[in-house]
C-alpha cells in the first residue's frame, strides 16, 4: 500500500525495520549494480534456463512495443524495457520448478538478449518479495492484524531505559498503528490532587531493593542484563538510545500549519511553562525510567500519526492518574487531537464495529471502561488472567504483583473518569475472566491478555479463542520478565486471531523481523486470511452471542515443500562498523515459521533449514543447518541448497514466514548478525530472485542475495 500524501514541511516515512516500510522500499528500488560473482551466475541462469521459446516470445513482445512507440511518437527505451521484462522474462523467472532448455546465442542484439534479461533482473520485478495485493478495507476492525508497539515511550531497557517522545515519532514513521501510553499524575509543589502520588519516606530505597531482587531472578531466566543497570547507581552512565533523535528522523514539523489532508488544522499545543497547573506525565511506573510530558507525547503523535499511512491509529492508555489528572488528560487530547480524535460512533450499535476505511485519519483511544469490571477469580478454569494480566496492562512494574512472585507495592486503583472512558468508542478495555462474561458480547470491547496467560488460554480454549477473535478485538503484550525489551513470537498469536500483538520496537530480534514480514508495504493493517475473519455483511448481526455461528469460514491450509538455492551475495553490511570487509566470513541460514502440527496447542516453534539430504522425519523440529561460511562482502555460495522439511496439511501461507539471516562466522565469540530478510509465504515468489537484505539494526542496506526459490503447495481446509 502506498503511503499517505505528505504535505509540505511534514515528516517522511522512516525506512527502518519493524513496520514494513524498510523491506518495501528496499525491494522497490531494484539492484543498482552487479558484482562479478552475481553477474557470472546470472549469465549461467540466462544460458541454461532461457529456452528458445522464451526468446522468441520476448522478441515478438519487443517488436510489438517498437510498433507502439512509433505509433505514439515515443522513444522511451526505459518504458519499453519495463514492459518487456514484465512479459515472458517474468514467466521464465517465476518458473522455479520447470525444466531448463538450451538457449540460443545470448549475445544477439535482439530485445531477448542478455542485456534485456539484465534489465529485468535488476528491476523490482525480479525481487523475491511480491508487492502486496490491493486489500479490502471494508471489513470490521476485528478482521485485521494491526502493527502494534509495547511501552512505546521507552527507548531501551524496561527498568532503566530512557522515556522519550522520540519513541512515538520513530514507530509511527515506521508504520506502527497501535501505540501505548502509561499515564501518571504530574508533579507539582502545590498539587491538590485527590489522590496524591508523592513517594513516602524510604520508597526510593525500597524500589531499588526490589529491582535488585528482580534482577537476580531474571538473570537466570533472561540470560542476564545486557549490562549492569546504570539506574541503580547515580554515577553510572545511561545506556545509549537505539532510536534516532527526532531532529534526525525528518524535518521538524513545529512550523507546519496545515493538517494532513490540506485543510486548516489546530496549531501544535505548547506547554505553558508559567502555568502552575501540573499536567500528567508518561513513564514506566515503579521503575527507574524518567518521565516525559503527556502533552508532548500527544503533540508528537498528532504530528506523526498519518505520515506513513492514513489508516487509523489506536492509542492504548494505561491510566494510573487521579480523577483530576484524568480530566486534564481529556482536555489535552481534545485540544491537541482536534479534528482527528474519534469521540463519537460512526455507525449504529447494531452494526457493531466500523471498518478501517471509515476511520481513515482518525485516532482511536483504548481505555478502561468506567463501570467496575467483574471480580477476578483465583481458580478460574476458563483461562483467567494472572494477577499481572490486567485489562490495560503493559508487561511489568506497574501492577501490584507479578507472575514471577516478586512483591510490588500495592497502590490504589484510580477510578476511571466517565469523560475519559467515553473516548473508548470502539476500543473499550475490560478485564478478561472468561469468554462467557457479559462484556465478551459487547461489540466495542477489547481484552488485553499477557503473553503467558494467552498461551495457557490457547491450551484450554483454543476454539473459543479463535471464535472470539473473529468478531471482537484482543491484545497481547510481552511477559513481565522480558525486562531487556526482548519480544515474543507474534506469529503464534496471529494464528490465534489476536489482532494487536504489542512488541518492543527498540529491539531488532525475531519478533520484530516477523512483524516486518507481516506488515511490509501494508500500511499497518493486514486483512486476516479466510477462516480468521468475519464478513462485511456480518455487521448486521454484530451483537449476536451465539458462539457456534460467528460468521467464520473454514481455514484454508496447504501442504508445503520449500527449498532455497543460494548462488551469491553482494554488498553485505558488516556486523560491526570496525570490521574489515575481507575479514567477514558470512554464512546463510533459513527458518520457516509455520504450524507444523495441526493438533498442537502449545507455543508454535519454527521449522528450521535442513540439508538437502537429511533423512530425518519431517514432523520433527529440525536443527538449524547453515550454508558453508564464505569470505568477504561479495561471497560466492556456488548454488548451495538449503532444503526445508515438508510440512503436511497445516500451512496457512498468510500466517507463515521465511526468515533468512546472514551471519558472520567468528572463531571466538558469538556469531554476529550481518543482514536479514523476512518474507510472508503468500508473497514469496518462485524462481530465480534477488532477496533484498536489511542490516543488523533493521536499516536499509545495499546487500542482496541471488537465490532460486522452490515452492510447492497443495490446498486443503480444516
Amino acid at each position: 500500500m502506498a503511503a499517505a500524501a505528505i504535505p509540505p514541511g511534514a515528516k517522511t516515512p522512516l525506512p527502518q525495520a519493524g513496520g514494513g516500510f524498510s523491506s518495501a522500499t528496499s525491494s522497490a528500488r531494484g539492484v543498482e549494480h552487479l558484482s562479478p560473482n552475481v553477474l557470472a551466475h546470472l549469465k549461467s541462469v540466462f544460458s541454461k534456463h532461457l529456452t528458445a521459446e522464451d526468446k522468441a516470445d520476448i522478441d515478438e513482445y519487443s517488436d510489438r512495443l517498437d510498433q507502439q512507440r512509433q505509433q505514439h511518437g515515443r522513444q522511451d527505451q526505459r518504458g519499453a524495457s519495463h514492459e518487456a521484462r514484465k512479459g515472458n522474462c517474468g514467466k521464465m523467472a517465476g518458473n522455479g520448478d520447470g525444466d531448463s532448455g538450451e538457449a540460443q546465442d545470448a549475445t544477439t542484439g535482439t530485445a531477448g538478449g542478455f542485456d534485456q534479461f539484465l534489465q529485468y533482473a535488476t528491476s523490482p520485478d525480479f525481487t523475491a518479495l511480491a508487492p502486496p495485493v490491493c486489500k479490502d478495507l471494508t471489513y470490521p476492525l476485528s478482521s485485521y492484524f494491526i502493527s502494534s508497539s509495547h511501552n512505546t515511550y521507552l527507548t531501551g531497557h524496561q527498568l532503566y531505559g530512557r522515556s522519550s517522545v522520540d519513541g512515538y515519532v520513530n514507530v509511527l514513521l515506521r508504520g506502527c498503528r497501535c501505540i501505548e501510553i502509561d499515564v501518571w499524575d504530574g508533579e507539582s509543589d502545590d498539587s491538590d490532587s485527590d489522590e496524591p502520588q508523592q513517594p513516602r519516606p524510604g520508597e526510593e530505597r525500597e524500589r531499588e531493593g526490589r529491582l535488585r531482587r528482580l534482577g537476580r531472578r531474571v538473570q537466570e531466566k533472561d540470560g542476564g542484563f545486557p549490562r549492569a543497570p546504570p539506574a541503580l547507581s547515580k554515577s553510572s552512565s545511561r545506556r545509549a538510545s537505539p532510536y534516532r533523535p527526532v531532529a534526525e528522523l525528518a524535518e521538524d514539523s513545529k512550523q507546519n500549519k496545515a493538517d494532513l489532508d490540506g485543510t486548516n488544522a489546530p496549531q501544535p499545543a505548547v506547554v505553558n511553562q508559567s502555568s502552575t497547573r501540573c499536567e500528567p506525565r508518561v513513564l514506566h511506573g515503579y521503575t527507574l525510567t524518567k518521565d516525559v510530558s503527556f502533552r508532548e507525547v500527544c503533540v508528537a503523535i498528532r504530528d506523526s500519526a498519518f505520515v506513513a499511512s492514513d489508516l487509523p491509529v489506536i492509542v492504548s492508555l494505561e491510566v494510573h492518574a487521579s480523577l483530576e489528572q484524568q480530566a486534564v488528560m481529556v482536555e489535552i487530547m481534545r485540544d491537541v487531537w482536534q479534528g482527528v480524535l474519534l469521540d463519537e460512533p460512526t455507525c449504529s450499535e447494531s452494526e457493531g464495529q466500523p471498518s478501517p476505511d471509515e476511520l481513515r485519519r482518525k485516532i482511536l483511544v483504548k481505555v478502561k471502561a468506567a463501570s467496575k469490571a467483574p471480580a477476578r477469580t483465583t481458580n478460574d478454569t476458563t483461562g483467567a488472567e494472572r494477577p499481572l494480566d490486567r485489562d490495560d496492562s503493559s508487561s511489568s512494574s506497574s501492577s501490584s504483583s507479578s507472575d514471577d512472585g516478586v512483591a510490588k507495592p500495592k497502590s490504589k486503583k484510580s477510578k476511571m473518569l466517565e469523560a475519559l472512558s467515553a473516548l473508548g468508542v470502539y476500543t473499550q478495555a475490560y478485564h478478561f475472566s472468561s469468554f462467557d462474561q457479559p462484556e465478551a458480547s459487547i461489540p466495542s470491547h477489547i481484552f488485553s491478555v499477557s503473553e503467558k496467560a494467552l498461551v495457557d488460554l490457547r491450551e484450554t480454549h483454543k476454539k473459543q479463542l479463535l471464535s472470539h477473535n473473529r468478531r471482537f478485538l484482543m491484545r497481547t503484550y510481552p511477559h513481565s520478565l522480558r525486562i531487556s525489551s526482548s519480544n515474543l513470537d507474534p506469529s503464534a498469536f496471529w494464528r490465534d486471531g489476536v489482532q494487536v500483538v504489542a512488541l518492543n520496537w527498540q529491539s531488532c530480534d525475531k519478533g520484530m523481523m516477523l512483524n516486518e514480514g507481516m506488515f511490509t508495504g501494508e500500511g499497518g493493517w493486514v486483512l486476516k486470511p479466510r477462516g480468521y475473519r468475519r464478513q462485511p455483511q456480518d455487521r448486521k448481526d454484530a451483537a449476536a452471542t451465539d458462539k457456534g455461528d460467528d460468521g467464520g469460514e473454514r481455514v484454508v491450509v496447504h501442504d508445503l515443500d520449500l527449498s532455497v538455492q543460494i548462488f551469491a551475495a553482494q554488498d553485505l553490511p558488516l556486523p560491526d562498523a570496525d570490521d574489515k570487509p575481507e575479514d567477514l566470513r558470512p554464512y546463510v541460514s533459513c527458518k520457516l515459521h509455520v504450524v507444523f502440527d495441526e493438533t498442537s496447542t502449545g507455543p508454535v516453534r519454527p521449522i528450521e533449514a535442513a540439508s538437502s539430504g537429511d533423512p530425518k522425519n519431517s514432523q520433527k523440529l529440525y536443527k538449524s543447518q547453515k550454508s558453508k561460511a564464505r569470505k568477504g562482502v561479495n561471497p560466492n555460495f556456488d548454488g548451495e541448497v538449503l532444503a526445508l522439511p515438508t510440512v503436511p496439511g497445516a500451512v496457512v501461507e498468510e500466517l507463515s514466514f521465511l526468515r533468512i539471516k546472514v551471519q558472520g562466522d567468528r572463531i571466538m565469540g558469538k556469531d554476529e548478525l550481518a543482514a536479514w530478510a523476512c518474507i510472508r509465504l503468500d508473497r514469496l515468489r518462485r524462481g530465480f530472485r534477488f532477496v533484498h537484505l536489511l542490516d543488523g539494526q533493521g536499516d536499509e542496506s545495499q546487500g542482496v542475495l541471488l537465490v532460486r526459490i522452490f515452492k510447492r503447495s497443495r490446498s486443503g481446509s480444516r
